[in-house]
């Protein structure tokens, strides 16, 4: 019996809110259950130096969570000061939103998805990156509108959600109580066309076998198509 009363392969109440900033080319609040992460989308004209004259565009993120997500206050991070755990998610981020980008099409411009964790209760990076998507195809829309390009430069959804086995068994989408007690933890970043972009898979106390490492991709294969539905709906 998992904590929350979900059966194994049912994600958490999803929820995402777009529009949400005035400023933003793109944004919106997206809700995992308890985790809640405001995930906006800034376009520049410029591209970072290693890209100028490629003719390439480029789309990076920043994650950040706010001082109270927590159930005791964090200190800000600031820039020149972000823990690991911090950079790795958001390359993460930026390394998952990129694979649903044809930066071709996109220019040289470079678009910067910034998710920020209003609450946490596990899987923080899978909703920024769920989120960040949203707000991504948002922005990408501007340009389309405004005839700043001509090809949609988005070529798949990107969606992440978190798997792994708890109290012996596989379940989907996993929550903070879970997490801190999961035997085997991962986050699978995928397509819309279910193709893979990134599996993070550790063993934390317990070792896994191969049967149910394909239990684990066969309810990510499912949660993620809920999730791409669920964006699909949020900007349709």
């Amino acid at each position: 019996m998992r904590p929350s009363g979900r059966q194994l392969n049912e994600l958490r109440t999803i929820s995402i809110e777009t529009g949400v900033t005035r400023h933003a080319e793109g944004s919106c609040l997206i809700k995992c259950g308890d985790t809640h992460v405001l995930c906006t989308a800034s376009i520049d004209e410029r591209v970072p130096p290693f890209l100028k004259n490629s003719g390439l565009g480029w789309v990076t993120a920043e994650y950040g969570m706010l001082p109270r997500a927590t159930h005791t206050r964090m200190r800000r991070e600031a820039k020149n000061g972000q823990s690991g755990r911090t950079q790795e998610i958001q390359r993460l981020i930026g390394r998952a939103l990129r694979a649903g980008v044809d930066r071709v099409a996109l220019g040289e411009r470079q678009i910067t998805v910034d998710c920020d964790v209003i609450q946490a209760d596990g899987g923080t990076r899978c909703a920024s990156i769920t989120g960040g998507w949203v707000a991504l195809r948002l922005a990408v829309n501007q340009l389309m509108k405004a005839g700043e390009i001509t090809t949609d430069a988005i070529t798949d959804n990107v969606a992440a959600v978190s798997c792994g086995i708890y109290a012996g068994q596989p379940v989907l989408d996993l929550d903070y109580p879970e997490d801190s007690e999961a035997g085997v933890d991962g986050n699978f970043v995928m397509t819309g066309t279910g193709q893979m972009i990134e599996i993070q898979m550790s063993a934390e106390g317990a070792t896994f076998s191969k049967a149910q490492m394909g239990d684990l991709v066969a309810l990510a294969e499912a949660g993620v198509e809920a999730l791409v539905s669920a964006q699909n709906a949020a900007v349709a």
